[in-house]
This record gives C-alpha cells, sequence and structure tokens, in this order.
C-alpha cells in the first residue's frame, strides 16, 4: 500500500529565502501532484527518486539532485526508502537557475554541506556562520552541471515495448538487431527513434539502466564482483568503469559510503 506525503511548508509563508525540509522516506511513497511559489532542489541519499514534471519522467540516482522550478506541478514517487532534503530557493535567488525541471550534478562540496545540515537537521541557517555555508551552497549550485534527464522515457509505438521490458529485465540481452525483428521493422529505424525520442543510443540508455539497477544491488550487499556478473559482464573492471562514469566514485566506494551513512 502507498504511503502519501505531504508537504511541510507553507506556499503563502515561505520561512527564508532558502530553507530546507528533511525527511526518511519509507518504501513506496508518493508525493501528490503539487506545486511551490518558490524553486525546490530535490536531494536524495540511498535510494532513487522518481518525479514527474511537465510531462517528463526523471530517474535520480543520490549523484545527481532534481531542480524543480517554481510554479511548475510535480509528483514523485520513492520506491524504496531514502534519506531526502529539500533546498527551497526563492526569488530573484532562484533566478540564476534553470526555468525549466532537470538534473543537477552533486559536487562533493554540495554532499558535504547537504549532509551536514541534514545531520544537524537545519531548516533555516540563523547564525552567521551558517549563512556563510548557505552562501557556499549556493554558489556550488549555481555552477551545477545540468543533466535533462538521466533516463528518459518515451511513448513512441517502437520503443516503449524495448523501455517496458528493460525497466523490467534491466539484464536483458536482446540487441536492437533482435528488437527490430520482433517489431518488424529495420534496426536503422530503432536507432534513428533512440536518437529522436531518448535523446541517446540505445545502448547507452541500456547501460544507464543497468547503473541504475547496480545501485539498488550495491545496496542490497552485494559485491561489486556479484553486481557486474548479475549485469552480464564477464569480469568486474568494465562494469567500475561504467559506475564510475556515472557515479564518480567506484562501486566499492559507493558501497562503502551507503553503508556508513545507514549506521
Amino acid at each position: 500500500m502507498n504511503k502519501i506525503y505531504q508537504p511541510l511548508f507553507d506556499n503563502n509563508n515561505p520561512p527564508a529565502d532558502v530553507f530546507f525540509g528533511h525527511e526518511v522516506f519509507l518504501p513506496n511513497t508518493t508525493t501528490p501532484s503539487h506545486s511551490h511559489p518558490w524553486g525546490q532542489l530535490q536531494i536524495i541519499n540511498g535510494g532513487i527518486l522518481e518525479l514527474k514534471a511537465e510531462d517528463k519522467r526523471f530517474l535520480s540516482p543520490s549523484q545527481y539532485a532534481v531542480w524543480v522550478p517554481a510554479g511548475i506541478k510535480h509528483e514523485s514517487f520513492m520506491r524504496r526508502s531514502l534519506n531526502y532534503c529539500s533546498m527551497n530557493i526563492t526569488h530573484p535567488l532562484a533566478s540564476p537557475l534553470p526555468n525549466y525541471p532537470c538534473l543537477l550534478e552533486v559536487s562533493p562540496i554540495m554532499e558535504a554541506i547537504i549532509n551536514d545540515l541534514k545531520a544537524r537537521r537545519l531548516t533555516v541557517a540563523e547564525s552567521e556562520q551558517d549563512k556563510r555555508l548557505i552562501r557556499v551552497l549556493l554558489d556550488q549550485v549555481y555552477q551545477a552541471k545540468e543533466h535533462e534527464q538521466f533516463l528518459p522515457t518515451s511513448n513512441d509505438k517502437l520503443l516503449k515495448p524495448i523501455l517496458n521490458e528493460l525497466e523490467r529485465n534491466p539484464m536483458s540481452e536482446k540487441t536492437l538487431k533482435d528488437w527490430a525483428q520482433i517489431l518488424h521493422t529495420t534496426e536503422r529505424t530503432l536507432a534513428r527513434h533512440c536518437q529522436d525520442k531518448l535523446g541517446m543510443s540505445f545502448t547507452e540508455w541500456r547501460q544507464r539502466r543497468k547503473f541504475l539497477y547496480s545501485l539498488h544491488l550495491l545496496r542490497k550487499g552485494s559485491s561489486v564482483k556479484e553486481v557486474a556478473l548479475t549485469l552480464g559482464y564477464h569480469q568486474a573492471s568494465p562494469f567500475i568503469t561504467l559506475f564510475k562514469r556515472h557515479a564518480q566514485c567506484t562501486p566499492e566506494q559507493y558501497r562503502q559510503r551507503f553503508f556508513a551513512n545507514s549506521e
């Protein structure tokens, strides 16, 4: 049974120009469609945040934060337990950030400051020291590298069955050639649809899906070698290369960080 989460703050009375909300979400928690008069950066640890805004679906591992501008209706779903922090930014401080939903990379400095704020359950900076800390964090957010969607989706009639199967079974070994035969089309047509509708190749999309699934396996306690074999790699090194490209750390470093934060 899904659990419904209601936002903490009154839309008509923001407590500060920049303020924070901290939650530990239980599995299968949803937030109904809503919007804020301020922009919101949603940062998570220990899981994957699924968020829908402007008919786009965002899947955000902890290496990315979801930016939702003011006034944009959005809803989210947490399949598994995760630690959550919202950084809420009012106008005009939010004006340098994109006016559309997107993913922003979480830098080590951002992560360290957010972890400190979360540990202290700080909502509003009161001391001069904390106000300086928030200014550094805000500057890091302004400089964060932008991504449109980590794992885009599409209702394209040719792509939808492919994406649905890979969602259910990230280890599927069907090639684009296999799918072309199943769907009675050509490999070239499917490749073009991937680039046009997803903005990336079929291989890139599948690797990103495997990366997201690897986070789940590592959090369950699987070893790096076990995860690599589960995902179809004959040895760990190609998996480690894939993981580092998206996470900026090794799978073992991710495992250690996750279990350290869980204690």
